[in-house]
């Protein structure tokens, strides 16, 4: 309910062509992907569609995975549109499309008209059938609850056989992750995770397997390597609070909003309702800067002091996807560039050399089914995105 008076689109347009040099420098430093998200109505996040940006990048970058985190696919009235799209940047960027779907946030739902008690069914109706689009030759029928197609046989149809890899981006859903597991889909927490145990993802079984087995992910909040160099003990807190200046940003929205009826299972909402009156904390909320510090939800400093967190980091969750914000609130155009710059000629070469000591594989590195119809028999000689 931040009214859009306040935004300046002068100001939208430097910032837009700025991510785009931040893109295009990742590339450059041969960086493994760039991630993309979507979101509505709120001022932390400009990309009213990710896809545009995708198609931009698909033409522009040479080597990086674009992974899309996500496409919201309950505010998709036309899944099938939503295929082609994706089929067409996989096309342009020769493979290189990672293709993430999200449930969207409560505010997504609002924002666009669509009625949150229905989400989770669209969500997954809307997977199935863009799989089916990638996968079964057309024409065919599909007559679903929410979706209804006389005749699907798109002409545009993905490079990566038999389908692009799919990463399901989350944050505080059980449900989510449960459904991930079932579909052997990672699980990809857009959330500080930090040191801190997380059942949601260890002890989910699905189909003989725990979710991480499966591909499950965690993320690595924040690595700000200090522009000035040196090995100061004080970049930790030099650097840090404009990450945690942005996490109050994207907790300004009311519960009303964020968790509107319907969008959350009952348990997840109630959560949210004992915040909103005053009985509980936030489901979401965070230690204060000492804290994330000291959990490594925040990393911070110069990189030698990065690559020293990151190695107790790598050691101790053995993550299968590991992602970095090379910027975020009050960071500099300039100051986000060196970052990407030190991340990218010191931070990553040691990570890589870290993860094979560890046999830690990337994603893109092993023969990971791309979905469950792919896990067995013959058709694992099919299984990853070729």
């Amino acid at each position: 309910m931040f009214s859009n008076s306040n935004f300046d689109p002068i100001a939208g347009s430097r910032i837009y062509n700025e991510y785009l040099e931040h893109y295009i420098l990742a590339d450059e430093l041969g960086i493994d992907g760039i991630m993309l998200n979507e979101h509505h109505n709120a001022p932390f996040c400009m990309q009213a569609r990710t896809n545009i940006f995708a198609s931009i990048l698909a033409a522009v970058t040479k080597q990086a995975k674009i992974v899309i985190l996500g496409n919201p696919l309950p505010l998709s009235d036309n899944p099938v549109q939503l295929s082609e799209e994706l089929s067409m940047i996989d096309m342009i960027s020769k493979g290189r499309l990672v293709s993430g779907f999200v449930r969207g946030g409560g505010q997504e739902q609002l924002a666009n008209g669509v009625n949150p008690a229905f989400n989770r069914e669209r969500f997954e109706e809307a997977h199935d059938l863009i799989v089916k689009t990638w996968t079964t030759p057309g024409p065919f029928r599909w007559e679903g609850t929410h979706y209804q197609h006389r005749v699907v046989n798109p002409w545009a149809v993905p490079m990566q056989k038999p389908h692009p890899r799919i990463w399901i981006p989350g944050v505080i859903s059980r449900e989510t992750i449960i459904w991930a597991a079932a579909a052997r889909l990672p699980v990809y927490r857009l959330e500080y995770t930090g040191r801190t145990h997380e059942p949601d993802l260890e002890d989910v079984r699905c189909g003989g397997g725990r979710g991480r087995d499966q591909g499950g992910a965690r993320l690595s909040r924040a690595a700000e390597a200090d522009p000035r160099g040196g090995d100061r003990g004080e970049g930790d807190r030099e650097r840090a609070p404009v990450h945690v200046d942005a996490g109050r940003v994207t907790g300004l929205a009311h519960p009303v909003w964020s968790t509107p009826a319907g969008y959350y299972s009952p348990e997840n909402r109630r959560g949210f309702v004992e915040f909103a009156t005053g009985r509980s904390t936030s489901p979401r909320a965070r230690p204060d800067l000492e804290g994330q510090l000291k959990e490594m939800m925040i990393i911070a400093g110069t990189p030698k002091q990065v690559i020293e967190k990151l190695r107790v980091l790598l050691q101790e969750t053995r993550p299968g996807i590991l992602a970095f914000w090379g910027n975020d609130g009050t960071v500099s155009n300039e100051d986000a560039k060196t970052c990407i710059r030190l991340l990218g000629t010191e931070v990553f070469p040691a990570v890589r050399e870290m993860a094979k000591e560890f046999d830690l594989k990337s994603p893109f590195e092993t023969n990971q089914p791309v979905s469950a119809a792919y896990a067995n028999g013959a058709a694992m000689q099919r299984a990853a995105a070729e």
